[in-house]
């Protein structure tokens, strides 16, 4: 990661974020900058390698003996040195064979469980048995059902299920061991499927997802942040160096995102809450769609901010602030158990891997961060980290400060808003007491000019019998009519001559 002073923006070639071999997949810090598949073939090597140096070195060590014993063998008498000798070549041997044995039964996952657990737990459910229930819970129930429409998928299941139970017997194991132990299952069953079973490449994956589903979900207890490593001091350096870290802003950054834009703000709350769910999440398929989704959250909001599509250098500055807001729980361990235990195809190419390895770059910026990366002198910097900074009078507002700054203009727009209801309310009462006005007015004026005008209405009995009257003449006028010569004259029958 580099800074360039320019352009004063966090810059990472995308070369850095490749394999150091050039294989064109995803590196990984862990893996010391290389891919799974590399990494893997480098630790073969070296496994070999050790071995072989564990073989010379005991083989040397029993020639030492040898020799420094047969210069002793003159000054003793010969039948007691032929035993001790006896003695001295089966202990020799049985330090030889248990030195091998240190070295390589860690590589072999055993196929049957150590004796004392046996013989402590005499019934047929193991201690794996009563911790994670095998045929009872959700997690299996689900996947005998997923593998019942699988070729082969009773075989599947019983694979799983004894490399689940032996793993857990291998308590005394280091992490790497157990990881490597489930990278190797992975593999060989990758490629059995691929062979043996006639899977397509894409039906590999989806069983593939759901076999670490099923295994990482019963293991996750065991193999999650475990005692025997330093995780979770990790987790808290890496915390407590972030709160050392909370004046730095976005100015400070170059991150291209204005939280002004409310589609902006609402798409970095929900970054801020995607990367802070992944430690909730169990399985490394999950954890990384957290981290999927929190990366596209960011890319929307450079995207809305800048007006077009976001570029890698938008990005990681942006992917380092959020993470510096968030400050995600138990971040270390997180990223631990999605290097040791989740499906190394995965993080070599698409998507995820693309997004996991930003991640573990801006973790990797945040635990370097010094003034050179923000361009600031070493005195600023270190006014900032011991919290004096604002006495210089040269710093910008930190983020608390924005925060309130932005409270205090949406408590401004909440008070606009109360006065103008006021207004609005007085108006309307003011509208009301008009109404009632106009209307006693209008019926004032109606009641006075009914007052002006009086009509006479005439009384029932001469209304009566001006009726009756009308009546009886226009019977007298229908009957005239009909006696009157209007009628036509009646018609006359005619003879006609045959």
């Amino acid at each position: 990661i580099k800074m360039i002073n320019q352009r004063r923006a966090i810059h990472v070639d995308q070369s850095e974020l490749l394999c150091r071999k050039g294989c064109g997949f995803y590196g990984n810090r862990a893996w010391r900058g290389l891919c799974s598949k590399c990494w893997r073939e480098e630790n073969q090597k070296d496994k070999q390698k050790q071995i072989q140096d564990d073989w010379a070195l005991a083989e040397r060590l029993q020639r030492e003996e040898e020799e420094a014993y047969a210069s002793r063998q003159q000054k003793v008498q010969p039948q007691p040195s032929i035993t001790r000798f006896s003695k001295f070549e089966e202990r020799k041997s049985k330090e030889k064979s248990s030195k091998v044995h240190t070295v390589t039964k860690f590589f072999t996952p055993s196929k049957t469980p150590p004796k004392k657990d046996v013989q402590a737990s005499p019934s047929p459910s193991s201690s794996a048995s009563r911790h994670y229930p095998l045929d009872g819970d959700r997690v299996t129930q689900e996947f005998i059902d997923f593998l019942k429409s699988v070729k082969s998928g009773r075989e599947i299941f019983k694979q799983c299920r004894a490399f689940t139970e032996n793993l857990v017997h291998k308590r005394d194991m280091a992490t790497e061991e157990l990881s490597e132990c489930v990278q190797d299952f992975y593999h060989n069953l990758s490629e059995r499927l691929q062979t043996q079973f006639k899977g397509s490449l894409e039906h590999v994956e989806i069983v593939m997802d759901e076999v670490e589903k099923y295994m990482m979900s019963r293991l996750y207890k065991e193999v999650f942040c475990p005692e025997t490593t330093d995780d979770e001091k990790k987790d808290l350096a890496i915390q407590k160096r972030i709160r050392e870290l909370h004046w730095v802003t976005i100015e400070m950054l170059c991150v291209p995102v204005d939280e002004e834009i409310p589609e902006v703000s609402d798409s970095v709350v929900k970054a801020i809450t995607d990367v802070i769910e992944m430690d909730s999440q169990h399985v490394p398929k999950e954890k990384l769609a957290c981290i999927t989704r929190c990366s596209k959250h960011i890319f929307n909001a450079i995207k809305v901010s800048k007006k077009e599509a976001a570029s890698a250098d938008d990005f990681l500055p942006t992917l380092i602030y959020i993470v510096l807001k968030a400050n995600p729980p138990r971040l270390q361990s997180n990223i631990q158990y999605i290097t040791r235990f989740c499906n190394p195809g995965r993080l070599m190419t698409g998507e995820d891997g693309y997004y996991f390895t930003n991640l573990c770059c801006a973790v990797a910026f945040i635990e370097k961060l010094d003034a050179q990366s923000l361009n600031l002198t070493s005195e600023e910097f270190e006014l900032y980290m011991s919290g004096q900074a604002s006495r210089t009078g040269r710093s910008p507002a930190p983020a608390c400060c924005r925060a309130l700054s932005q409270v205090h203009k949406r408590l401004e727009v909440l008070t606009g808003l109360g006065e103008r209801q006021e207004r609005v309310m007085e108006k309307a009462r003011q509208l009301e007491s008009d109404l009632i006005d106009w209307t006693d007015e209008v019926e004032q004026k109606v009641q006075s000019i009914l007052d002006s005008f009086p009509t006479e209405a005439p009384t029932p009995a001469a209304s009566g019998t001006a009726a009756a009257a009308a009546v009886a003449g226009l019977a007298s006028a229908i009957d005239a009519d009909i006696e009157g010569e209007l009628l036509p004259p009646p018609l006359q029958p005619q003879v006609f001559a045959g």
